[in-house]
């Protein structure tokens, strides 16, 4: 598309610093690509919908996403792709993918969707299936027990989903209340949600009582 096209020309006018450690070299040095190899973790949210994570959100992976979300940083997203790939790889096939879609607020800031590039940049087809129906405050600024009704009603299908399956997609798993949502949107619209897949995982906050850790793939 040519929005991304002109984001990744932009990127590559700056001076670039690796995402992950800073060091002055390309998007991403060669010692914090190899951090973003693969290494998928399952976990149910409390509707029982398994979720494949394809990394632990921490040390180079954090900054990395964190570069892409909130710096700009379009130029990372192809390498970003690749473990979203492997994860949604593992959450299966036959079913229509679904990015978890940002706020309103929130692309208007950042100029393009995290989730939804990632995708792309994975060269895999998608669909645009919810919208957000208010503004919530950003889960980041909240406490773990508040997630959860931030994002109550906060999502809402755009057309009937009757029959379909649908693999939901998302950047980070931190409780898990943003996937419990988009699946609640999805089913009351008559659709199913096979499974859902997320680029990371934050191994302290996964322990929270609404999702449940399961084996290491």
């Amino acid at each position: 598309m040519l929005l991304d096209a002109l984001l990744d020309a932009w990127a590559l006018v700056l001076p670039v610093d690796c995402a992950g450690c800073g060091a002055r070299d390309r998007s991403l040095c060669a010692d914090c690509t190899a951090a973003l190899a693969p290494s998928p973790t399952r976990t149910r949210l409390p509707d029982g919908t398994p979720v494949v994570s394809a990394l632990d959100y921490g040390g180079v992976v954090r900054q990395a996403i964190l570069a892409f979300k909130e710096q700009g940083r379009t130029d990372v997203a192809r390498r970003l792709a690749v473990p979203l790939a492997a994860a949604m790889a593992g959450a299966g096939a036959g079913v229509e993918i679904l990015p978890v879609p940002t706020s309103r607020a929130a692309y208007r800031r950042r100029g393009y969707d995290p989730v939804a590039l990632l995708v792309r940049r994975a060269g895999l087809p998608a669909v645009r299936e919810l919208a957000t129906t208010r503004r919530a405050t950003q889960q980041k600024k909240l406490a773990a027990d508040a997630r959860a009704g931030n994002r109550d009603g906060y999502l809402r299908a755009v057309r009937s989903l009757e029959g379909r399956r649908f693999l939901l997609v998302d950047d980070v798993l931190t409780t898990g209340s943003t996937l419990a949502e988009a699946s609640r949107a999805v089913r009351t619209a008559g659709g199913e949600v096979a499974a859902a897949a997320t680029l990371a995982y934050t191994r302290k906050r996964v322990q929270h009582p609404g999702v449940r850790s399961l084996n290491v793939l």
